[in-house]
């Protein structure tokens, strides 16, 4: 009497790997750095609510790079901390801020990497939100332009591809108009198409120095009950040119991802934020889990929900994992 024996194809790790059908490679993955706009050459500060992550001045992102460029990194994505802050966040599109210099100063190091931009506003005002303000209110139509402007002072620079992160409604449509215009018809728009309002991204706002000074941004990001408006959202930011679509968090969301690749053609890239890195290093930290283990199941959980890009800050910990 036969029945199924599913073991069979699991005897050695030789045969489970030439059988397995999702793997992470180094292509998959983005490596998200942190610049800070100092005059300290070699400023270098870790982000105690991320452990062996930094803040990092010029100098030092182009050290940091280098030695995960030498270790296969593909790409990179970066987020930008000014040393001033004023409500309309006009350091976000100074031709000599600190993303603009950053970019100018990694194409020229490293003319073959990948270098994405987000574009937002929120680490450049003084209020901490994604748009401009006005009486406690965030507001959407006027904002559209600067984040254009953002976009396009990014790529003036030689970023390789801008991500609007702001979730304002028709912020695709507005940096596609502008790069187009201008000139910048090839250069693609990764958009934070589908971006919740979460309670992961705790770690980033330490990170980032970007956290609200009043209410929330449950406004503008979307609502963690929510699966269907996934489909408005990401169809939205297709027909207004997006190229690359972001799902974020990404752990805890894998369902979205899932539902979305079903029924997306566009490459989808799932962002493992800030909070779902801590939770796994603080728990590696203290001996509970196997650390390389739990990373690459979870990136491969990624995977196998359908992202074909893992934005992670595991990213140079997966480079030496992979050389192994």
């Amino acid at each position: 009497m036969s029945f199924f024996r599913g073991r069979r194809l699991r005897q050695t790790e030789t045969l489970r790997d030439i059988l397995a059908e999702n793997r992470v490679m180094k292509e998959d993955l983005i490596m998200p750095y942190f610049i800070m706009d100092t005059n300290e050459k070699h400023f270098r500060k870790e982000i105690s609510s991320m452990p062996c992550q930094y803040q990092l001045s010029e100098y030092e992102l182009i050290k940091q790079v280098e030695k995960s460029v030498n270790k296969g990194l593909k790409s990179l994505i970066l987020f930008g901390i000014p040393t001033k802050k004023d409500p309309e966040g006009t350091g976000a599109y100074d031709a000599n801020g600190i993303i603009q210099k950053a970019v100018r100063a990694l194409k020229s190091n490293f003319p073959n990497l990948i270098v994405i931009t987000d574009v937002c506003l929120c680490e450049y005002t003084s209020h901490g939100h994604c748009g401009l303000v006005q009486n406690e209110k965030v507001l959407n139509d006027p904002t559209l332009k600067l984040l254009a402007q953002v976009a396009l002072s990014h790529v003036e620079a030689g970023a390789d591809i801008v991500a609007p992160s702001d979730m304002m409604d028709g912020r695709v449509q507005a940096i596609r108009t502008a790069l187009d215009t201008y000139n910048f018809t090839e250069t693609p728009i990764m958009s934070y198409s589908v971006k919740y309002a979460s309670s992961f991204y705790g770690p980033f706002r330490e990170a980032a120095e970007g956290a609200p000074q009043f209410g929330d941004r449950r406004t503008y990001q979307m609502d963690f009950r929510n699966t269907h408006e996934c489909f408005l959202e990401s169809g939205a930011d297709v027909a207004e040119g997006a190229d690359i679509l972001i799902v974020k968090p990404g752990i805890a969301y894998l369902d979205i991802l899932r539902n979305l690749r079903n029924t997306c053609a566009l490459p989808l890239a799932a962002y493992q934020v800030s909070g779902e890195y801590s939770m796994i290093k603080a728990a590696a930290m203290q001996g509970w889990l196997d650390e390389e283990a739990v990373v690459f199941e979870t990136l491969t959980a990624s995977k196998r929900a359908g992202a074909n890009l893992i934005l992670s800050y595991f990213t140079e910990d997966v480079l030496d994992y992979l050389d192994k």
